[in-house]
């Protein structure tokens, strides 16, 4: 009955929401630059929630946005769809997937060797509880911190064995994947996302990178997100979604808690393997990653002008080039490697790339849709240009509470369009016109505008790291998003409040203090909460 009432409202919303965009159309109402251009992705987003299912509330998103934009031609509507949305997304993370593809290739490859199985044997006599293994892969997490994509799938690849074998939920592990991912890369220094924000201060007459560093003590998310955790692990105490799923995990060996299951790739033993037979690949693959970003980047070549200057280098990189770059290299690297200690032979080799590229269709088909619902959405309904008329028509008039406010406008713009860089993007010069460098409010505002930007990231079901993240733990999609949601509005609104503060006090040590102490405080009235039921 309950799946019954489900594909009643999925329907009755999809006909809803193409009839609404017919008729707004039909009226000749602007829908470019105003409220009408965050309805598609809202649309995509309440659907995917309610009936999860992530492939038909993307696709219908796109229909949506195709239709609010056609001005009234059918025929245009569809070359909104096929042209403006899906070709273009495929060209657009057509390096993002070649990365994704040989990572594929790469994770197949050491578990044919029986790298993996080797870690997850040596993982056995070294990691023996579930507290163990949750903060083993929050650190491994924390050590990956050149790329978010990067990250997500190295962490899952490599933990998956050992919080499987100590009965934790794949929604458990692709939160405490996607919890490190982003928000390490937003305070790293030496990130992708560093050299984003600096990509995006350029014309500011800022120092990019001086910039970030200097908005770090300030990112209440990124930071409080780890405090979360660790207290989250130590404590034991999920709450939500995710307290079903684990409790089904511990108690029934069901990872899943649902219908829905991911067949990722069968763990394959080999008596010859040993553990550095997975940690080499990865550590080669980082140092190559940081090379193939620093050339990239024109640090190699004297006619470039960011040559021997790794920062600027790093800054100017492409990530969808530098990745697939390193990777490749890696992948070559590796299937040498693998053939000189006899662990494959170059049959099974070439066997591991079919299997690579079939084990990341369903995260490259998510992340098609997803980046042609961002393009429907920014580039012709031109959301961010409505966003940039809410930020200047009146804000200013609350310095002290701007920092907040700012907070909560990147927090709903990424969560609407899923996309962290493009709310970096829209605000960061927004943000540079409303401060005085000089006034320490700046970084304060900068780094709302950061941790917003992770925030809503970190909840949106159509954001690409939220995809990877599930991808990487082999998760339900959808499961992901909902126990992960209450998880990180919590932080948030631990977040906000400490943003309010500073926007008074302007002393990042007081307010990280003051977050730390509001989630200490959340979960002992948990703890409260449990001792009073358990005694009713």
């Amino acid at each position: 009955m309950k799946k019954k009432i489900t594909s009643v409202i999925a329907l009755l919303m999809t006909i809803a929401s193409v009839l609404m965009a017919i008729i707004v159309t039909a009226t000749g109402t602007t829908t470019t630059a105003t409220f009408w251009s965050l309805v598609p992705p809202i649309i995509a987003i309440a659907l995917a929630l309610i009936t999860k299912e992530v492939y038909s509330s993307l696709f219908l998103g796109i229909v949506v946005g195709s239709i609010l934009a056609c001005g009234g031609s059918a025929t245009t509507a569809v070359d909104h769809v096929v042209s403006d949305g899906l070709i273009t997304a495929i060209s657009d993370t057509a390096g993002i997937f070649l990365f994704l593809v040989i990572l594929g290739v790469i994770v197949a490859l050491v578990n044919k060797a029986g790298g993996s199985a080797a870690f997850g044997r040596w993982a056995q006599t070294h990691i023996k509880t579930r507290i163990g293994a949750q903060l083993a892969t929050f650190a491994l997490g924390i050590f990956i911190f050149i790329d978010d994509y990067f990250n997500c799938l190295t962490v899952g690849s490599v933990m998956l064995p050992v919080t499987d074998s100590h009965k934790i939920s794949r929604a458990k592990l692709s939160y405490l994947i996607d919890a490190t991912a982003a928000p390490i890369c937003m305070i790293a220094p030496i990130s992708s996302w560093a050299a984003a924000v600096s990509k995006y201060t350029e014309g500011t007459g800022l120092n990019g990178i001086e910039l970030f560093i200097k908005a770090i003590p300030y990112n209440f998310y990124s930071l409080l997100t780890f405090v979360f955790i660790i207290v989250l692990v130590l404590s034991k105490k999920d709450f939500g979604p995710m307290a079903t799923h684990e409790k089904n995990a511990l108690e029934k060996g069901d990872l899943f808690s649902t219908e829905k299951r991911v067949d990722g790739l069968e763990i394959e033993t080999n008596p010859k393997s040993r553990v550095p037979d997975l940690i080499l690949p990865i550590l080669v693959l980082i140092a190559i990653s940081v090379y193939s970003f620093i050339y990239n980047g024109g640090f190699f070549d004297s006619s470039s002008e960011n040559a021997g200057d790794f920062i600027r280098a790093f800054s100017a990189t492409s990530v969808g080039t530098a990745l697939p770059w390193g990777a490749i290299l890696a992948l070559i690297l590796l299937v040498a490697y693998l053939m000189f200690r006899k662990l494959i032979t170059f049959k099974d080799a070439m066997a591991c790339v079919p299997k690579g590229f079939t084990a990341m269709v369903p995260a490259i088909t998510i992340l098609t849709f997803a980046t042609a619902l961002k393009n429907v959405t920014s580039t012709l309904l031109q959301s961010d240009d409505f966003i940039k008329v809410v930020m200047d028509s009146g804000l200013k008039n609350f310095t002290n509470l701007l920092p907040a406010v700012i907070f909560l406008v990147a927090c709903l713009l990424a969560f609407a369009t899923g996309t962290s860089w493009g709310t970096f993007g829209i605000l960061i010069p927004i943000v540079c016109n409303m401060f005085d460098p000089s006034d320490p409010i700046f970084y304060i505002g900068m780094s709302a505008c950061l941790a917003g930007a992770v925030c809503g990231d970190h909840c949106s079901p159509i954001s690409d790291t939220t995809i990877m993240s599930s991808a990487g733990a082999q998760c339900v999609h959808v499961n992901h998003v909902s126990t992960q949601l209450p998880y990180a509005i919590t932080v948030a609104a631990v977040s906000f409040v400490c943003f309010i503060v500073a926007g008074f006090v302007k002393n990042a040590v007081v307010c990280l203090a003051l977050g730390v102490l509001l989630i200490v405080g959340f979960f002992f009235l948990l703890h409260l909460l449990d001792k009073s039921k358990k005694r009713a």
